[in-house]
């Protein structure tokens, strides 16, 4: 009997952890702001977007064009066979004959930009490109199948295949790190991320379905836990204190699954509260970019500055800026200054054609850019931190760990600098 017991209390302590794996899950899903693909800082990153690539692979089955796919070939089979009573009967069943998957990099596209993923290792869920059943006098069955059949086949064989197409609309959450190649950022597998999903489903839907699974462990735990209870006292032929016994064992599986709630949701809190820092570590990476780049600015612009009166005050002006922002502290916008570059640009052909002056303009055009993103992902997240500090039940465990609100920045007004990247139509 006390085999029995523990037995279902390990079944039902395995189901708890599952279920608050999935809660965990959802919790991440739901706390991480969505960046732009321009606003893309190391660390753990949610996105939405197109997918793209300049050489695309074609699918297996279906010739689509894609960045992943994944088929396989399953053939139907049935026999007949006899038990051990002599009575025969018929079995019937799929068998995968093949399968295969191949994957590329691509890019991820939105309004700011592109960034490249690395699907190695992900979670992948694409959309079905194919899904037909076919018999031998199907051209299908054997140019893409296996030339031999199955014991006991009935010459009937299903082809299925799932594909990120060229252009679907995905969700990305996986982290992200500084490319190899070039000096950007990319998605890629980390063993240290708790997730890294590809898919061609909604935030939404994969919230909803992490959900599901939560409440599915959760009560099926329970219903072990009292099935383990019942089991016992069934072979004990011992009636007496059963339903008081059941409650106990209810009780204390409420009682684990309230302090793994507890658990769970001051961890996410604190996940949620390092997403807050490493937001504002971004923005004062950009800043200090921003201060290091404007004295070289200045600079490459003073060569031109000698009897130029315009030049002259765009040098003077871009001192000011330099001697009013300092690393760490949000500094004026410059919604003057870009303009006052352009202007000066076109007004002097020598500074237009000059290559230096050129890619400062341009790193500094793109420094604002990475400022405003940076600023709206630390609002975002600060958001939601701040709002799981209020609601119920949330606000029992931020309580408990004495969490505070932290404060918004001001928005930043900025403009899209065109990206150009050459991707296949």
């Amino acid at each position: 009997m006390t085999f029995i017991l523990l037995i279902t209390a390990l079944i039902a302590l395995g189901l708890l952890i599952l279920a608050f794996r999935s809660y965990q899950r959802r919790r991440l899903i739901d706390d991480t702001p969505t960046s732009k693909t321009q606003g893309a800082f190391l660390g753990l990153t949610e996105l939405k977007g197109t997918a793209e690539s300049d050489s695309p692979i074609t699918s297996y089955l279906a010739g689509v064009k894609c960045v992943y796919y994944r088929w396989q070939i399953q053939e139907h089979w049935s026999r007949m066979v006899t038990d051990a009573k002599g009575r025969a009967h018929q079995e019937s069943g799929w068998s995968t004959v093949a399968k295969g998957d191949e994957h590329i990099s691509f890019y991820l596209k939105d309004d700011t930009g592109v960034i490249q993923i690395n699907p190695e290792g992900a979670s992948i869920t694409g959309n079905e490109v194919l899904s037909e059943t076919c018999f031998t006098n199907n051209p299908l069955y054997f140019a893409k199948g296996p030339l031999e059949e199955v014991r006991n086949s009935d010459h009937r064989r299903r082809f299925q295949e799932w594909a990120l197409p060229l252009h679907v609309q995905l969700y990305v959450m996986g982290q992200s790190r500084e490319r190899e190649d070039v000096v950007a950022a990319e998605i890629a597998r980390d063993k240290q991320s708790p997730l890294f999903i590809i898919s061609t489903r909604t935030e939404k839907q994969i919230s909803t379905r992490f959900g599901i699974f939560f409440w599915l462990w959760l009560v099926l735990g329970l219903l072990i836990t009292g099935g383990g209870i019942t089991t016992r006292s069934f072979l004990n032929n011992n009636s007496s204190g059963f339903g008081q016994t059941v409650i106990i064992s209810i009780l204390i599986y409420a009682f684990a699954a309230g302090l793994a709630w507890l658990w769970t949701v001051y961890n996410s809190l604190i996940g949620l509260g390092q997403q807050v820092k490493h937001g504002w570590s971004q923005v004062e990476v950009q800043l200090k970019r921003r201060h290091d780049l404007i004295p070289n600015l200045a600079k490459a612009v003073e060569g031109y500055s000698t009897h130029e009166k315009g030049t002259q005050t765009l040098v003077t002006e871009l001192r000011s800026q330099l001697a009013a922002t300092a690393p760490g502290i949000s500094g004026p916008d410059y919604k003057g200054l870009l303009p006052l570059l352009r202007a000066t640009v076109e007004q002097y052909t020598e500074l237009k054609s000059d290559g230096l002056f050129l890619n400062l303009q341009n790193s500094l055009m793109e420094t604002e850019q990475r400022i405003a993103l940076a600023r709206d992902y630390y609002n975002q997240v600060t958001t939601y931190y701040n709002t799981r500090l209020e609601i119920f039940p949330d606000r029992l465990a931020a309580w408990l760990a004495y969490l505070k609100p932290r404060m918004l920045l001001l928005a930043a007004d900025f403009e899209r600098a065109p990206v150009q990247v050459k991707l296949a139509a």
